[in-house]
């Protein structure tokens, strides 16, 4: 579960990482009040803008800017709430922005230059350990900084069952080039940063930049986090962050009815039970010369009611132009699938727009093939694999 950046900071306050302050705001005369809510705290003379979606570079398509005075945080607010935001992450159409986040201005002038750094820790699963992954080259793309300069990207990596150790604090800011009163700051910083990712069960917590101030301060200027759901049972307050206008309503739904779904970019549905299964069906649908339009795995139950849940919400989707429906019987009996496939099929009536390819295998698959095919419902069942993939590219090339 992906959290707004002002979520993300609220979880690492707690665990005692110093942020940059800021207040949340949905219009532009909220912006203003918490402007001077932030200055009457913090002295702060500007505030940066920053428009909250669950996507990265937002600064690069006009999400993030910087306001003098009270007159242009109402202005810049007023102009970035509502916008649909494109960025690198998002999709040519972009993302609605709901909210801002009205921040106080950290790089104010003093006895040395604020520098940006990038850190991130997440599951190294080559090693079964954790991993804080780290550079000197903040506040720009990591990928960039991959590819053109690898030997400025360091990792550390920590045994869960020892945690973060001190020696690792300290590595970390020597190879950041800190001294001082900064590397002391660093080195706190660290573990309070992976007791905040370790505390909060999350899968990946991301900074950048993670800003040195000019009185050498070590604070978290952003925070790209993403929750473990398996873990969210523990969190219940965790749990209340969703922000489902964020999320692909299409998804949203398939998740209320217990469905694992995931929305692609194909021209061909899929219904499969188990995740593995699902991902040799999409091999099968590019192998027929098709793309596979989503992932979705309806579970170990295949009745009547939950396959049509399953067709109508892989038939939201307009750039489907067939489904694949390719169920292995083991512990779910292949003819009781088919009966459910006839069965929400004749429910469906109109709705049911495009060809569909059944492929059921195991327990009774004989029988399923058989009351598919005398059912009198244009449904094409195939048994083989191979035989399932020359159907779907006979209907996608008709």
């Amino acid at each position: 579960m992906n959290l707004h950046e002002y979520q993300g900071k609220e979880i690492l306050n707690s665990f005692g990482v110093r942020i940059q302050r800021g207040i949340v705001a949905s219009n532009h005369k909220e912006a203003v009040d918490a402007a001077k809510q932030l200055t009457a705290e913090t002295g702060t003379g500007w505030h940066v803008i920053k428009a909250q979606v669950h996507a990265g570079g937002r600064g690069k398509g006009g999400g993030v800017k910087l306001a003098k005075n009270l007159a242009e945080v109402e202005s810049i607010s007023n102009e970035i709430i509502g916008m649909m935001l494109v960025t690198p992450q998002t999709s040519a159409e972009g993302k609605k922005v709901n909210q801002v986040l009205i921040c106080e201005d950290v790089y104010y002038p003093g006895d040395s230059e604020p520098d940006e750094y990038y850190m991130s820790v997440l599951l190294n699963r080559a090693t079964g350990k954790n991993m804080i992954m780290y550079s000197t080259e903040g506040g720009m793309d990591i990928e960039t900084v991959a590819e053109e300069t690898p030997h400025l990207i360091f990792t550390e990596e920590i045994d869960p069952l020892l945690g973060i150790m001190p020696f690792q604090a300290r590595k970390i800011a020597f190879n950041l080039g800190l001294s001082g009163t900064a590397f002391k700051e660093m080195t706190k910083f660290v573990t309070n940063l992976y007791k905040a990712y370790i505390g909060s069960d999350s899968s990946m917590f991301e900074i950048n930049p993670v800003l040195k101030t000019s009185d050498d301060k070590i604070m978290a200027v952003d925070a790209k986090v993403s929750l473990d759901e398996n873990a969210l049972y523990r969190h219940r307050d965790y749990a209340a962050m969703r922000d489902l206008r964020e999320e692909n309503p299409i998804e949203v739904e398939a998740k209320a009815a217990g469905l694992n779904y995931v929305d692609l970019d194909g021209n061909v549905g899929c219904m499969v039970n188990g995740a593995g299964l699902a991902m040799g069906t999409m091999d099968l649908i590019k192998e027929s010369g098709g793309e596979p339009a989503n992932f979705l795995d309806v579970g170990g139950t295949a009745d009547a009611q939950r396959v049509e849940t399953a067709f109508g919400i892989i038939l939201k989707d307009p750039n489907v132009k067939a489904i694949l429906v390719n169920i292995f019987g083991g512990i779910v009996r292949c003819d009781r699938v088919a009966q459910g496939v006839v069965d929400a099929y004749k429910s469906m009536g109109d709705r049911i727009n495009v060809p569909i390819i059944c492929r059921l295998q195991g327990t009774n698959a004989k029988e399923a093939k058989e009351l598919i095919d005398n059912s009198g419902m244009e449904i094409i069942s195939a048994t083989e694999f191979q035989e399932a993939a020359d159907k779907v590219q006979e209907v996608l090339e008709a």
